[in-house]
């Protein structure tokens, strides 16, 4: 009997700590109109950030809750938690074990999914592999989280992007396709342009590597708008000509939620209107490598995604990273 993969339920965590434009605007008040053009070209009013003491995986640890609560599952019942993150509670060991343990989910394997924005795509299609190939993986976890405003220079401007959160999805089998296929693309000519440098195996960490702030988040150069404008339709064409669909086909997208711009510009390049698409960076930001999730969860909440709808899903991340995944919903 063939096995497929289904997403059964999702969940989001959005922390307390709300941070504004008009906060941001008073903090970099010497570059004038940044945070009104910033505004303007991305749709971000707003952010949240966890406290400082939390660590990336205290983030996930609430969405990973909601998320198997809903599927009705405790975390004992747990085969595999797939994380995605850029903000890691560590250089080594995955976060994805910290939040196993966390999370009481004893039973679990588990590992890191480490391409940025693009990882929850990736994560959740590779969770629909596993199953389909798996016979003993009946509840798989995959979850996507940032906290990059911890790992910037609060003087740092980009840090106007930079919200915390974490969504996260059950994966389980089930009898007719949920999974129906996934697309991948990478251009590593990119990977200096916005990182951190330093605190690794190209360079670990000094004093020195600190005090010049190569232990941070930085943008060192703008990547062409191109690189999404461009690199998400080929993205979603490779998820049509992979799954056998037309892309008249789609129900519903999920994209990146960094300029909501570059959505309307893409939905336009695919003949697709924009009430086939959510956006949340207007009220939480840009939440990195849990944006998708995010999104996700935030649509299916207000009924926006419908059981039988064609959901497409496309994340772009640093380096650069693109992956989409296409669902039909249960």
């Amino acid at each position: 009997m063939t096995r497929y993969a289904s997403i059964v339920s999702t969940g989001r965590y959005i922390p307390e700590i709300e941070v504004p434009n008009s906060e941001l605007a008073e903090r970099f008040a010497h570059i004038p109109d940044f945070v009104d053009k910033m505004e303007e070209s991305s749709a971000i009013k707003t952010r949240f950030w966890a406290p400082e003491d939390w660590c990336t995986s205290d983030i996930a640890l609430p969405a990973a809750r909601q998320a198997l609560e809903r599927a009705g599952r405790h975390p004992k019942e747990v085969d595999l938690i797939i994380l995605g993150t850029d903000s890691p509670d560590y250089v080594t060991p995955a976060t994805s074990v910290v939040l196993q343990h966390k999370l009481g989910a004893h039973n679990a394997g588990t590992f890191d999914v480490g391409c940025a924005c693009a990882s929850f795509p990736t994560g959740t299609a590779i969770a629909a592999g596993m199953i389909a190939s798996n016979p003993a993986l009946e509840t798989v976890l995959v979850v996507g989280v940032y906290n990059m405003h911890k790992l910037a220079e609060p003087d740092d401007p980009m840090i106007f992007f930079y919200g915390d959160g974490a969504g996260a999805a059950v994966l389980e089998p089930a009898d007719e396709p949920g999974f129906v296929s996934s697309a991948m693309r990478a251009d590593g000519a990119y990977h200096r342009h916005w990182g951190i440098y330093s605190g690794a195996t190209f360079e670990p960490a000094t004093e020195e590597s600190a005090r010049e702030g190569r232990t941070a988040v930085k943008m060192h150069e703008r990547y062409p708008p191109e690189v999404n404008h461009e690199g998400w339709p080929k993205v979603v064409r490779s998820l049509a000509a992979n799954g056998g669909f037309e892309i008249a086909d789609i129900d519903f997208t999920i994209f990146t939620q960094v300029r909501k711009p570059s959505i309307e510009l893409v939905l336009a390049d695919l003949g697709l209107p924009m009430e086939k698409t959510h956006t949340v960076m207007e009220k939480w930001g840009y939440t990195g490598s849990a944006c998708v999730p995010i999104a996700l969860d935030d649509a299916l909440e207000q009924g926006r995604i419908s059981s039988g709808d064609l959901l497409v899903m496309v994340g772009s991340g640093v380096g650069y990273n693109q992956a989409g995944a296409a669902f039909r919903m249960p």
